[in-house]
């Protein structure tokens, strides 16, 4: 069974899509999703250094194009019949959600558009950031969590925690680390899937009273527990809640083994959610689609583990009782 994964923010990296925009079908879609989301993501995507992507308003919307740009380069039909499930990591659940039919492209970049602005207006009203805490005991790394005032933003897996608050606690994690652990800070800009995240919130629940959803047309999981979501109402309001609550992307992994996966592909950005997957998910063949020079092996991987994807919504007891 095979999975398409779409990473999160903090994944781009200046010029990732110059090579990409060499396709004509995938310049002509992103240039469309840069009209819906009223910034120039040919630029960002080529030309805009570091800072400029760092940017939230800037960096949601341009990992969100990248993806479905991307996909319907891979999949121009779509995941039925190919597609066992999908799943995104933090903001690339939007790219997961359009993937699965839940959102049309078009909702998808109005809903990752006002969530950028949204969380960036957020962040600037108290200095917040996030710092990934690799290794140590798990019972230990929550304890110290704890005792700074943090909170565990992000379960990636594979020993990696990310803590999410403002840059005073942040710097004393750093200064008095769990045992056994390494404590980097992350170029985001600020505290997500926190409180810190609330005014967002609010704004995303009154946009997307308007949005029209579908159920999804592959199992698509839920950063808020790893399971299948099976209505779309219900997708749509776990994306609004998502923006400040954690991100469980090890009980996503987790549930992709379940269902039996595998395979993973991750779309651009890719490369960060291949990485936990090598090290959490062993036995299942992965590819970092990064640039086009990757296609033909996606298209390997899809011949050879296609075509037998679980039923939309399906739970993992259900896929292995079928």
């Amino acid at each position: 069974m095979l999975t398409i994964v779409c990473p999160g923010q903090g994944s781009q990296t200046p010029g990732f899509l110059a090579p990409w925009l060499e396709l004509p079908a995938f310049r002509e879609r992103l240039e469309s999703l840069s009209d819906v989301a009223g910034l120039d993501l040919v630029a960002h995507g080529t030309t805009s250094d570091a800072e400029t992507i760092k940017d939230t308003a800037v960096a949601q919307p341009l990992i969100v194009a990248a993806g479905l740009a991307a996909a319907a380069v891979l999949l121009p039909d779509g995941p039925s019949g190919a597609v066992g499930a999908t799943a995104g990591h933090s903001v690339g659940e939007i790219t997961a959600s359009a993937f699965a039919g839940v959102l049309s492209d078009h909702d998808a970049m109005v809903f990752v558009r006002e969530r950028g602005t949204g969380m960036a207006a957020a962040s600037a009203l108290t200095p917040t950031g996030m710092s990934a805490v690799l290794g140590g005991d798990p019972t230990e790394v929550a304890e110290v969590l704890a005792r700074h005032g943090l909170t565990a933003a992000n379960a990636n897996g594979a020993g990696q925690t990310v803590a999410a608050g403002t840059l005073d606690q942040l710097a004393a994690l750093a200064a008095d680390p769990p045992a056994k652990a390494r404590v980097i800070a992350l170029q985001v800009a600020g505290a997500f899937h926190t409180v810190h995240m609330s005014p967002a919130v609010e704004d995303l629940q009154r946009l997307s009273a308007d949005f029209d959803v579908s159920d999804p047309g592959v199992t698509l999981l839920s950063n808020a527990d790893g399971r299948p979501v099976a209505d779309g109402a219900d997708a749509l309001a776990r994306l609004v809640r998502q923006v400040s609550s954690p991100v469980r992307w090890d009980q996503c992994m987790q549930t992709l083994v379940d269902l039996g996966v595998t395979a993973m592909i991750e779309l651009p950005p890719a490369g960060t959610l291949v990485g936990l997957a090598k090290r959490a998910m062993p036995g299942v063949a992965t590819l970092a689609v990064k640039t086009p020079d990757d296609l033909e092996a996606a298209q390997q991987l899809i011949r050879e583990h296609g075509g037998d994807p679980a039923p939309a919504g399906s739970t993992p007891t259900d896929a292995q009782e079928a």
